[in-house]
């Protein structure tokens, strides 16, 4: 044999699992990054839903002032569930207390056949339905690009590189009991 195909040959040998390595970390970082991105957009839909409870809270306080366990469980689940920089199942088990508690304010309110006539609390009932609205969206769409991550990580061969890279399983964005999977009942 020729020494300039041996040194194809061996070239080839060693140059394609390189080139197949580069190109699987940098889709496991591109997937990483869409997961990153998709998370920043829930993120920024529950900082929404944070801004509101205030406004929903005061608006109801003024006709339902007797409910102020409601009032302060909301208080205490808002600042925790800002003051949290986690993602997945830590954070949906947060914000599904939150969901819980605001069905439950929701409720109290419907009570109230004065308050369910303010224009201002109908107002914040429809952001809060379309910020709900929004966070399902986003959080579809974190678990989507989590699904890829983790299938593209855990699927031969291209967990041999996840493995190198450190690339670990990531948690979806789940809510846990049907209660809370139910989108929170406003009537306007």
């Amino acid at each position: 044999m020729e020494p300039v195909v041996i040194c194809l040959v061996v070239a080839g040998v060693v140059i394609v699992p390189i080139v197949w390595f580069v190109a699987t970390f940098n889709r496991i970082q591109s997937v990483r990054q869409h997961m990153k991105e998709s998370w920043s957009g829930v993120d920024v839909e529950l900082k929404r839903r944070h801004d509101l409870v205030p406004n929903l809270v005061s608006t109801v306080k003024g006709y339902a002032a007797h409910e102020r366990e409601i009032f302060e469980r909301i208080a205490a689940l808002r600042s925790q569930a800002m003051s949290t920089t986690a993602r997945g199942s830590e954070k949906s088990a947060i914000e599904g207390e939150l969901g819980k508690v605001m069905q439950r304010l929701i409720a109290v309110a419907e009570s109230y056949p004065e308050l369910k006539a303010d224009r201002n609390f109908l107002e914040l009932q429809k952001e809060l339905a379309l910020t709900e609205d929004r966070i399902a969206a986003g959080r579809r769409f974190y678990n989507a690009n989590v699904r890829e991550l983790n299938t593209l990580a855990s699927t031969f061969p291209n967990n041999l590189v996840a493995g190198v890279v450190g690339v670990r399983p990531e948690t979806f964005f789940e809510l846990d009991s049907p209660l809370e999977r139910a989108r929170p009942d406003v009537a306007i």
